[in-house]
């Protein structure tokens, strides 16, 4: 069980970092979205139903609906021969 566990943390770790590192919008809200999943899973691991059911459904969940939504919106979620035809002209 503890090999699980610190395979989890470092799983969050390699998410926090990468979110940050990424350059592509809409990676980094996967990659979010699979943060907060992990730490779901964290929470159920330390015995809190109630937390780990609210951070997959507010973090995983609405959070990451909100951020596509604002991505659709903003026109950065798009293909990327999309992109490169809007700045060919």
């Amino acid at each position: 069980m503890i090999v699980f566990e610190s395979l989890l943390i470092t799983f969050m770790i390699i998410c926090a970092i990468s979110v940050s590192c990424t350059r592509n919008l809409l990676s980094s809200v996967i990659i979010f979205m699979s943060y907060s999943l992990i730490a779901s899973v964290v929470w159920l691991l330390l015995r809190s139903p109630d937390l780990a059911i609210t951070e997959a459904a507010v973090g995983a969940g609405v959070t990451s609906t909100l951020f596509f939504i604002t991505l659709k919106n903003v026109g950065k979620l798009h293909e990327e021969g999309e992109e490169d035809d809007e700045y060919a002209e």
